[in-house]
């Protein structure tokens, strides 16, 4: 073989390589802008795989899709260059896009004619996927609009999420929130945040949503509570996601009002009993609970158990989509299987939200099990009306409810109790009891979903009147109380037990008050 040939077959193969690598280079590229970032361009350089021009009007007054109407688009030199066909994003070429924009389009004009947007102004869509709702605002010449969704689709939207906004504080004078994002945000409470952070004082808030029932509508105002209600109006959706929308028009509170914020109740509409604002739909809401059960029980164990099952529970009743946060608290938890799991966790309706959960027990058998158990915060210690030492009773009688190795009920007592006269063998463990009414005030906010399961044996009567006190009752969305009163014997015919001293009645007036302060609570067993 000549050496020339041999030269010529490795530059040949060294060109071909060096080819393949560049285009492979290219191909990562690619991948990376358009795959994982959502977009066609580089930041850097203005690099572009493909773009779209900018005079593009895609639809015309028609309704229909039509070509540019300029024959030449400009080189970034700034001269002329040759006119070359441009595609249309797939997205922006169908039915539901063109309709999606008219939708808005009128919507946006209805807020332009009620002074509440304006072509100035800065404007935000958020969460949106396609663009559509910016697409429109641009057409009408609010030019300064964007928007952001997860992944980005430019020019229309950019990089971004509701709960995570790449925008420097108080930047727009209008934020749209369409197609029910709100109720879809999975960090509700920082969605929240970040509306308030990025609007300016005196900026609107528009929210489209599902939210016409008294419940949730009013929770979607408390969410925003930086704002003032402008006004809202139902109108019909342009597909069958939602075929009927709510248009909420809030306005965000100017510097100076921030700062003197007050929330009034419209009189007529809501009633105080002992400090809590009961709203008259918490007070329909309450009517369509279960009855009680005015009529002591001969036999409770049954009485009580099938009661249970007729439980309208709240989360079945209403949407409560609209919280930043869900919180289950059990005050008297015992076992992590006793009624975390084979309750609350099982059977409770969640409506798929995730609840932070909260196990408050005093007895030390059950702490260990707890380590290990993720998504749950243990208290190790007695719920009670102020932070001191007590003194926890264990009845390890073969009559009592035996959870672990045959480990009784226990009961809290604020100084040492004596066994004596008790027919059953008695442990007397030393803990420390905490101000639960003052925990839950500064654990959970007025705005929060919060469910709680109370067995406390007894301790009931000291630590509802506290929560009334302070005020903490007004922050329970549904409660399950077991009240505990000196009830007939199972084991003894015409007996009654004689470890409590409270009666059925007062237990009664107890679960009555609740409700009038509108907890939704039920008579639990």
């Amino acid at each position: 073989m000549e050496p020339g040939g041999a030269k010529k077959g490795f530059l040949r193969n060294t060109l071909v390589r060096v080819f393949l690598f560049c285009m492979s280079v290219i191909a990562l590229r690619f991948a990376y802008l358009v795959v994982i970032r959502g977009e066609a361009c580089d930041d850097v350089g203005g690099f572009c795989f493909f773009s779209f021009p900018e005079n593009l009007d895609i639809i015309s007054s028609t309704g229909k899709f039509a070509k540019s109407s300029s024959s030449a688009i400009i080189s970034s030199s700034g001269g002329k260059a040759p006119s070359r066909p441009e595609k249309v994003p797939d997205p922006w070429a169908g039915d539901g896009f063109q309709k999606a924009v008219r939708f808005h389009t009128s919507v946006f004009e209805d807020l332009i004619s009620e002074s509440v947007l304006k072509p100035s102004f800065k404007v935000l869509c958020v969460d949106t996927e396609d663009g559509a709702d910016v697409y429109a605002l641009r057409e009408m010449g609010v030019k300064d609009s964007v928007g952001i969704s997860k992944k980005a689709f430019k020019p229309l939207v950019i990089s971004g999420q509701g709960f995570k906004q790449p925008f420097k504080d108080e930047f727009f004078d209008f934020t749209f929130c369409g197609g029910g994002v709100v109720e879809k945000s999975v960090k509700l409470g920082d969605f929240a945040s970040e509306m308030r952070r990025t609007l300016k004082p005196e900026g609107f808030l528009v929210i489209h949503t599902r939210a016409t029932d008294a419940y949730s509508y009013e929770s979607l105002l408390g969410l925003f509570s930086f704002c003032r209600l402008v006004m809202f109006r139902d109108i019909d959706g342009f597909d069958l996601k939602m075929p009927l929308i709510r248009t909420v028009v809030l306005q965000k509170f100017g510097v100076e009002e921030s700062k003197n914020q007050i929330i009034e109740t419209p009189v007529g509409d809501s009633d105080l009993h002992n400090g809590c604002s009961v709203p008259s739909y918490k007070q329909d809401l309450i009517k369509r609970a279960e009855p009680l059960i005015e009529k002591e029980p001969q036999k409770p164990w049954i009485a009580l158990k099938k009661n249970v099952q007729k439980i309208k529970y709240l989360s079945s009743l209403v949407d409560i989509s609209f919280k930043p946060r869900y919180i289950y608290i059990d005050v008297g938890a015992r076992s992590y299987g006793s009624s975390i799991v084979s309750w609350f966790k099982k059977q409770y309706p969640k409506q798929n939200k995730t609840f932070e959960i909260y196990a408050i027990e005093a007895d030390r058998t059950f702490h260990d099990e707890y380590k290990y158990k993720k998504g749950v915060t243990l208290l190790p210690y007695a719920a009670w009306v102020k932070n001191e030492t007590l003194f926890f009773e264990i009845n390890e009688g073969p009559s009592h409810k035996n959870v672990v190795k045959g480990r009784g009920m226990g009961r809290i007592q604020p100084g040492q109790s004596s066994a004596s006269g008790s027919s059953s063998p008695v442990n007397v463990d030393q803990i420390q009891g905490f101000d639960f009414a003052m925990w839950l005030k500064n654990t959970v906010s007025p705005g929060d979903y919060v469910v709680m399961k109370m067995d406390v044996e007894g301790t009931e009567f000291d630590l509802i009147p506290r929560l009334f006190e302070t005020g903490s009752i007004c922050l329970i969305d549904e409660l399950f109380l077991e009240c505990h009163y000196n009830r007939w014997q199972k084991c003894c015919p015409g007996v009654r037990t004689k470890k409590y001293e409270k009666t059925y009645r007062q237990c009664l007036d107890l679960f009555t008050s609740l409700r009038k302060s509108g907890v939704h609570v039920h008579q639990w067993w």
